[in-house]
C-alpha cells in the first residue's frame, strides 16, 4: 500500500472527472485516510455503534440512465453529497479516491468496499468547485447532512 503522502492529489474536477470516465469501480471515501483506514477495513454504523464489513464510500461509476448530460455533473455531485463531514465529523476529514469491490451495503445504502486501492486525494479546490456547479443547477439540491438545518452546505 502507498503512504498517504505517497498518493497523488487531484486538484481540478475535470482532471477527477476524467479519472472516473476512464476506469469503472471507483469510490470516493471521506475519512482521515487510507492509513487510518485500511488495518481495519471497516466502517461504523453512527447510529448503532455497529461494525460495518467495509469501507463506507460513495460510487463514482456513471450510470447508464444519466445518459449523454455532463460527467462533471456527476462527479460533483457525488462529491457535494458528502461535503458536510469535515464539518460535523472531524475537520481532518478529506476526500480520496479508491478502486475497491462493493462488498454489502450499509444502513443509509452506502456501499461498503473491501479491496481497497488508494488512488488519490482530491484536493480542497475541487470541492469548492463542485459545490458551485451543484448550486447553480435547477431545483433545490442538499447535502445529506442530516443536522443542518437548511440541507446546504
Amino acid at each position: 500500500m502507498s503512504t498517504t503522502a505517497e498518493l497523488p492529489t487531484l486538484t481540478s474536477l475535470d482532471e477527477l472527472t476524467r479519472f472516473v470516465t476512464g476506469r469503472r469501480g471507483l469510490y470516493v471515501r471521506w475519512s482521515r485516510g487510507p492509513e487510518r483506514d485500511l488495518p481495519r477495513m471497516s466502517s461504523k454504523d453512527d447510529l448503532t455503534g455497529i461494525r460495518l464489513p467495509g469501507l463506507s464510500a460513495s460510487c463514482l461509476d456513471i450510470e447508464d440512465w444519466w445518459g449523454g448530460r455532463p460527467p462533471t455533473v456527476w462527479v460533483a455531485r457525488r462529491l457535494y453529497d458528502y461535503c458536510h463531514l469535515p464539518r460535523v465529523k472531524d475537520a481532518r476529514t478529506r476526500p480520496w479516491i479508491l478502486h475497491g469491490s462493493e462488498a454489502a451495503r450499509g444502513p443509509d445504502n452506502e456501499p461498503l468496499v473491501t479491496d481497497v486501492e488508494p488512488l488519490g486525494w482530491i484536493a480542497e479546490p475541487v470541492i469548492t468547485e463542485a459545490c458551485r456547479i451543484i448550486t447553480a443547477q435547477p431545483g433545490r439540491w442538499g447535502t445529506l447532512d442530516r443536522d443542518g438545518a437548511d440541507g446546504t452546505v
